[in-house]
């Protein structure tokens, strides 16, 4: 029987799938008006749709939700990783992607409730880290594992490992799997540039270097035969987010019952203790 916490992450993956979906769109049409391919503008173009409002604030909770599982999956390890360099490098992937959700969580929730205005936006992280004490190495090492972030996602699509929590229907295995592959492929090569962009800041110690999806992508367009490769690039944002409700559909959750949740709060706040 699904519980409530499989179906927020269940509904976490969809509305991470409208996004990207949104996201691909625009950088494949939206780009000659001028229009911004970043997850803010994709998030932007939600509101300005009909019924936007209610959209995105169903949008903003499930990015919650998901945000809710992959603390679940690093903190209380619901995946069952093993207890080795690869599960805890995995668990703390999930970490990063929990904190990446939740200020798209936040940015859409702002949206909501500002109308679109975008004069609440803050600086950005990579801008409020660089200014910590040791900044410029924290930045480093963010964007190192960006990078790294990026390049397990795509292998986790050409090497067929993220087979291993879907049950693919057998009629529908070759399609979906092919959107799978294609969607994990660029959505991975596309972070490791942007990680790219976040060590580049580190070294010159700019936070203004600091590209995201905007940035990567104008980089694949300036490459030779780039337009080519950008057209493939955003139509594979568009892959992984119909990836992201394959996810939704038919990935396996372990979703945690109460008492796990409860004993994963109680092992925080001893931690936290002991290094208070």
């Amino acid at each position: 029987m699904t519980n409530t916490f499989e179906f927020l992450a269940r509904w976490g993956y969809a509305a991470r799938g409208v996004v990207y979906i949104t996201l691909g769109l625009i950088a494949l049409i939206g780009s000659s008006s001028g229009e911004e391919a970043s997850t803010h503008g994709a998030l932007s173009n939600l509101l300005g749709q009909p019924f936007g409002r209610f959209l995105l604030a169903t949008v903003a909770i499930g990015l919650v939700g998901h945000v809710l599982w992959r603390l679940a999956q690093a903190l209380l390890n619901a995946d069952r990783q093993e207890n080795n360099a690869k599960g805890y490098l995995a668990r703390a992937g999930n970490l990063a992607s929990a904190v990446i959700n939740g200020t798209l969580a936040l940015a859409a929730a702002r949206l909501v409730l500002a109308s679109g205005d975008r004069s609440g936006e803050g600086k950005s992280p990579v801008a409020w880290l660089m200014q910590q004490p040791f900044g410029r190495f924290l930045v480093g090492a963010a964007g190192a594992v960006i990078i790294a972030a990026g390049a397990v996602q795509a292998w986790r699509g050409i090497s067929g490992a993220y087979r291993k929590r879907l049950s693919l229907p057998s009629d529908k295995r070759n399609l979906l799997g092919g959107v799978s592959v294609f969607g994990l492929a660029a959505r991975g090569l596309v972070l490791s540039i942007t990680g790219g962009f976040v060590l580049f800041a580190a070294v010159v110690v700019d936070s203004g270097q600091a590209g995201s999806v905007p940035e990567a992508l104008d980089w694949v367009r300036n490459l030779p035969t780039g337009t080519y490769l950008y057209a493939l690039a955003a139509a594979g944002l568009i892959a992984f987010g119909l990836y992201s409700f394959i996810e939704a559909r038919y990935r396996s959750i372990d979703a945690p019952e109460q008492a796990d949740v409860k004993r994963g709060v109680a092992k925080a706040a001893s931690a936290v203790d002991r290094l208070s």
